[in-house]
């Protein structure tokens, strides 16, 4: 009998995984415009005006000042969830700053830490970006409203959203330099 119960355990949770895995992936197919770029296949697939438009969702800077992602309308807007713990977001964090001090002026650069996620606080994040001599300009989910908003289950993601608001391409997973570049180019010239 103890046989049976722990059985059906195990079989309702492999159901309800894969359920919650199921909709997962048919809302971020369905919902986060239709470019998906990795390393392997970074060219654009959809025009920018088929694609959604990207929820606003308020974060806070280092201050604890309200932002919103709706106050960078009117430029690109390149957003990426990370951590400072997570080894694929240090890896790509180079390239993001490369091309923040070449094109900070003409994009924005939404750097939003998952602060709370595995225990990250906005002390070690600070801690890491300083260590590292990041500028880019940092924003914190205090309330992990902006990750739940994009339907974040892991990190680093990063969205490329035009300058009318419409997600145009997203990445799942950290990104080199050459597809962080492949991105600009749809939002941006």
């Amino acid at each position: 009998m103890k046989k049976n119960k722990t059985f059906l355990i195990v079989l309702l949770a492999l159901v309800v995984l894969i359920g919650a895995a199921g909709i997962l992936y048919s809302r971020l197919s369905a919902g986060y415009g239709t470019n998906v770029l990795t390393a392997e296949s970074p060219e654009p697939s959809a025009a920018a005006s088929e694609a959604p438009l990207a929820p606003d969702f308020t974060v806070y800077d280092a201050e604890g000042n309200e932002v919103k992602l709706s106050d960078f309308l009117g430029k690109p807007v390149i957003l990426n969830f990370w951590a400072s713990w997570c080894g694929p977001c240090q890896s790509e964090m180079p390239d993001f700053e490369a091309a923040y001090q070449e094109l900070g002026s003409e994009i924005h650069f939404l750097m939003v830490n998952t602060t709370g996620m595995r225990d990250e606080t906005q002390a070690d994040a600070e801690a890491f970006l300083a260590e590292e001599g990041y500028t880019f300009p940092v924003y914190y989910d205090l309330d992990y409203n902006a990750a739940a908003t994009y339907g974040i289950v892991g990190i680093p993601t990063t969205y490329f959203i035009d300058a009318e608001g419409r997600l145009t391409a997203y990445a799942s997973s950290a990104i080199d330099a050459e597809t962080l570049q492949t991105g600009i180019d749809m939002i941006y010239g």
